[in-house]
């Protein structure tokens, strides 16, 4: 093979990998988990030059923020059923059941999300004071009741099994 021949077999090699590159990007656009499937292929195989990497690099930047949004929206769910159990008197007694049963599905998902990523237990001990006071004033702001007390309450006894305001 001469030189002109090698240059026009790179040439061609480019070009497919362009064009594949190209349908990939486009399958993400139209059929995600088809998409998903081609790019598990082409890691099994360690085909680094079908892979798009663009679009494989956003996905997994979005599972991770999506595992934040996930804990998050509990724990807002899990202060606000707390607080609900803890002061709503007026509705305590006809809720109360469904509360408990609340918080207990809020508390699983939460360690559930733990279990699958423990490093965002971190992420929940530097945010819960603050998603806490989020909560408190969303309750205060929008009066669904009257909070006795707004002092966070500590992740320890949030997080425990046992502990329902």
């Amino acid at each position: 093979m001469n030189i002109r021949q090698s240059s026009s077999v790179s040439y061609e090699w480019e070009h497919l990998i362009v064009n594949n590159l190209k349908k990939l990007s486009q399958l993400h656009d139209r059929d995600l988990n088809l998409w998903i499937e081609e790019m598990a292929i082409a890691i099994k195989n360690r085909d680094v030059t079908t892979m798009d990497w663009e679009n494989l690099l956003d996905e997994i930047e979005d599972m991770g923020a999506s595992q934040k949004r996930a804990l998050r929206s509990y724990y807002y769910r899990l202060v606000e059923h707390i607080l609900k159990l803890r002061d709503w008197h007026a509705e305590k007694k006809r809720n109360e059941a469904k509360w408990r049963v609340e918080i207990s599905n809020f508390r699983r998902a939460i360690k559930d999300i733990l279990e699958d990523s423990p490093s965002l237990r971190s992420y929940l001990q530097e945010n819960h004071l603050n998603w806490f006071n989020k909560t408190t004033d969303n309750i205060s702001k929008n009066q669904l009741f009257k909070l006795t007390d707004i002092t966070a309450i500590p992740l320890d006894k949030m997080i425990d099994d046992d502990y329902f305001g």
